[in-house]
């Protein structure tokens, strides 16, 4: 988790549980009573309409023990999972699931890659919500706050000088791969610096969270009056709110106004001016990537995704606090940006499974442009160089294919 930094995902009705694969199961914190059978008994693939990622055990446990649904009555083991969160977790009918990645890049990314190649799930119409906590910065939010991206934003990846040793005219230690300032768009992709979601889905979560009440507590409301001074800083000193705006990808835990702002400008770089920053964290890039890879594998649908960060902490000081005590104070309002995760994404979870035939078995089309930077899904991405591949659905070729941008131009 990067506290200074921080998926709902749905699918099939759950069918029957009859013959395919044999697994084994364990309760979890007096979780229910799982679905595994005698020596050889295989089951149906469970298709669950909403999967809710989580990435941490506190944000896991939040959903256990609410009153609209219990995800603890079938815990199953699949292999591939974090050995510290080994169990994805269901309710009897199998509708809504939810997991626990790991922290960081890596761990969510492993963690989503063995969830969308076992064969225990089937996950084709699946929505997920991404639902963790995250740092905010109080130029959109403040403690407690809920918010929906549009874009996540893979900010580290780039060069970086020590700032001691960066160039004395540059404002950040921070450049673009394959460029020679900070401003300049990076002329080396990898093809996980931007993935952008479905908009039309973000808008119908941001009007179903505003349905739910939202925690504060004496604590977040006193750390965040600290921040009413500056002007620039008012939705800091505010009260916790549902705020439409965008998240930056680092597994690097920074704090300060320094580092804050050249992210800010890292995010509009990467997204030609399109996205606003406002959240960091440390996981949903790599979660992206591997539900990207599912959808060119025709495993998930890609328009199914939700990005969802509650706040618990910011990312750089109120005025006249040095960036070390924002830092190692850590999460004034980690209690309640944990309560806040089931207080906005229950009305979404709830309300996708109490409209499933009228819309959201069909899947909700987005108006915008959705998938990474290449354009490997199809069409022309809104931000970067363009299509890779013509505003076609990417293609295995016939021998391997290594795409980069350099000084420019696209080199296969």
């Amino acid at each position: 988790m990067l506290v200074s930094t921080f998926v709902l995902l749905s699918s099939l009705a759950l069918a029957p549980l009859v013959s395919a694969w044999p697994f084994s199961l364990q309760a979890v914190k007096g979780g229910g009573k799982g679905n595994g059978g005698g020596k050889g008994r295989r089951d149906t693939p469970i298709a669950p309409k909403v999967f809710i990622i989580d990435m941490f055990d506190d944000e896991g446990s939040s959903w256990f023990g609410i009153p609209e649904f219990n995800v603890l009555e079938q815990n199953i083991t699949v292999p591939g999972f974090s050995p510290l969160f080994p169990q994805a977790h269901c309710t009897q009918d199998g509708n809504i699931c939810q997991l626990v990645t790991g922290e960081a890049e890596i761990n969510a990314a492993s963690t989503i890659t063995a969830l969308v190649h076992s064969p225990k799930f089937n996950l084709t119409q699946t929505y997920f919500l991404i639902a963790g906590i995250a740092g905010i910065s109080p130029k959109l939010g403040t403690l407690g706050s809920v918010t929906f991206a549009r874009f996540g934003v893979q900010v580290a990846l780039q060069y970086e000088f020590d700032a001691r040793e960066k160039p004395a005219n540059f404002p950040t230690g921070y450049v673009p791969q394959g460029s020679f300032a900070p401003d300049q768009f990076p002329q080396e992709l990898y093809g996980t610096e931007v993935f952008e979601v479905n908009e039309d889905l973000r808008q119908f979560a941001i009007q179903m969270a505003k349905t739910g009440k939202l925690f504060d507590d004496a604590q977040s409301q006193q750390y965040r009056a600290n921040y009413a001074s500056n002007p620039a800083f008012a939705a800091g000193a505010a009260p916790p709110s549902v705020v439409a705006c965008d998240t930056a990808t680092s597994d690097v835990f920074w704090t300060g106004n320094l580092l804050g702002e050249a992210f800010e400008n890292t995010t509009k770089l990467f997204t030609n001016g399109t996205a606003t920053y406002c959240t960091t964290q440390q996981e949903d890039n790599g979660t992206l990537e591997a539900l990207m890879r599912g959808a060119l594998s025709g495993l998930v649908d890609f328009s199914r995704i939700i990005i969802m960060r509650t706040a618990s902490d910011f990312d750089r000081p109120f005025p006249g606090q040095s960036a070390a005590t924002n830092l190692f104070l850590m999460s004034p309002g980690f209690e309640i940006s944990i309560q806040n995760i089931p207080a906005a994404g229950v009305p979404i979870v709830t309300s996708i499974l109490s409209q499933w035939g009228q819309r959201f078995e069909r899947g909700l089309k987005p108006s915008n442009y959705i998938g990474d930077i290449f354009g490997s899904l199809g069409g022309k991405p809104d931000f970067g160089p363009g299509s890779l591949f013509g505003g076609k659905p990417a293609t295995l070729p016939k021998r391997s294919l290594r795409s980069r941008m350099r000084r420019g131009a696209i080199r296969v």
